[in-house]
């Protein structure tokens, strides 16, 4: 049965992380895997999250399954989180929450309850996206689309082009929309972008999927979901895809939510009645411990404060950093323009180098990054910033 499987090449970017490892330069660099750092290069279990867990390990007293929705608290708070806690669609009912396994696990979950209930469905996907969106929609058999999006030369998004292909998309059709913080590139829509989008869905009838992984990183839990509160607004029907691995740091607790929001409480509840049973045949019963410490910080208001500026110094720490490899890469005396990363949002950015610099920069210096000069910021720290600024300048 297995004697003719083919190995598989490595995942890029964890093939990166593998190679670092072994690495023994002592000023090795690890831009690649998307993981928020501290100042020490670690990635912590946030003050809020190892309270909450004190708090569940004294009184939690079953291992049993839970509700295959996930815990009522969970799914109150993820949706107000969203949405807003007075937004009429909660009241209304108009909205259904479900636990699933990380943010990849809320995409695949969607994506298979979707093509269900409408196969063969259509979904626009920016290009660039993340690189594992491609096969997580696409293999649940959604139908792939791109629509242009970074303009690498300009550093921009290119937005004319972009809503130009997205003239093409109908009612029936989905347009999958990086909430915050795009990955790979960092730049997001501005208000008036939104706005254009959401002017588009209302005449044009498709539906927008919103992919929120990094809420609370750009510019603030609030402003972070503008957007999303605005489509929310403006819209019968969405589709969101959450995750709390980067915003509560669980990466390993594998902790996502899919929430729909109809036209109707009664679609809603069909909709959530369909969401389980899709994720009730590819895994059963979702993982507790991850969902149960967001809603333990949540419910409480000093572990949701302490949460909340932890938070915010991790957005400010990223930010920082932002505007410090701008400045000393100008003071370098490099001859390019790097001013784009400090507007950028969120924790990853093209850096605008070639194939052969990238290439460099791994081999030579021993700076671990994407093949697309896709850098996560948060590797960056005050003792590696200026042998990270030589080595792009010594490249260029």
């Amino acid at each position: 049965m297995f004697q003719s499987i083919e190995r598989r090449p490595p995942d890029p970017i964890l093939g990166l992380s593998a190679a670092y490892k072994v690495d023994t330069n002592p000023d090795k660099v690890d831009l690649g895997v998307g993981v928020y750092k501290d100042e020490a290069g670690n990635c912590p279990v946030m003050k809020a999250v190892k309270a909450a867990e004190n708090l569940l390990w004294k009184t939690e007293d079953s291992k049993s399954y839970i509700a295959q929705a996930g815990p009522e608290l969970f799914i109150k708070h993820t949706a107000e989180l969203l949405l807003g806690a007075d937004h009429p669609a909660l009241g209304e009912g108009r909205t259904c929450t479900v636990l699933a396994a990380g943010g990849s696990g809320s995409l695949r979950v969607a994506a298979e309850f979707i093509n269900r209930n409408a196969p063969g469905t259509r979904i626009f996907v920016s290009d660039p996206t993340w690189n594992n969106h491609i096969p997580l929609l696409g293999s649940a058999g959604l139908k792939l689309e791109t629509y242009p999006y970074y303009d690498h030369a300009s550093h921009s998004i290119s937005f004319d082009a972009m809503m130009s292909k997205l003239a093409g998309a109908k009612k029936g059709d989905l347009v999958l929309i990086h909430g915050c913080c795009h990955n790979p590139c960092g730049a997001d829509l501005n208000q008036a972008q939104w706005q254009a989008v959401a002017e588009a869905a209302l005449k044009q009838g498709f539906t927008p999927f919103i992919d929120l992984a990094y809420q609370g990183l750009g510019d603030g839990l609030v402003e972070d979901v503008y957007g999303l509160r605005l489509l929310a607004s403006t819209l019968p029907e969405l589709v969101v895809a959450s995750s709390f691995s980067k915003n509560f740091g669980l990466y390993r607790e594998r902790t996502g939510a899919v929430t729909v929001m109809t036209e109707n409480s009664k679609s809603a509840e069909a909709a959530n009645s369909q969401i389980v049973a899709t994720a009730r045949e590819i895994y059963s019963v979702p993982p507790a411990h991850g969902a149960a410490l967001v809603a333990i910080v949540m419910e409480d208001a000093a572990l949701r404060q302490e949460w909340d500026m932890e938070l915010t110094e991790m957005r400010d720490r990223i930010n920082g950093l932002r505007s410090q490899l701008v400045s000393k890469l100008q003071a370098s005396g490099v001859d390019r323009d790097f001013s784009f990363i400090r507007n950028e949002k969120g924790m990853f950015s093209f850096l605008g180098l070639n194939a052969e610099q990238v290439k460099r920069l791994v081999n030579e210096f021993s700076i671990y990054l994407v093949g697309s000069s896709r850098i996560n910021v948060a590797g960056i720290n005050n003792r590696n910033i200026d042998y990270l600024v030589q080595s792009i300048a010594a490249v260029l």
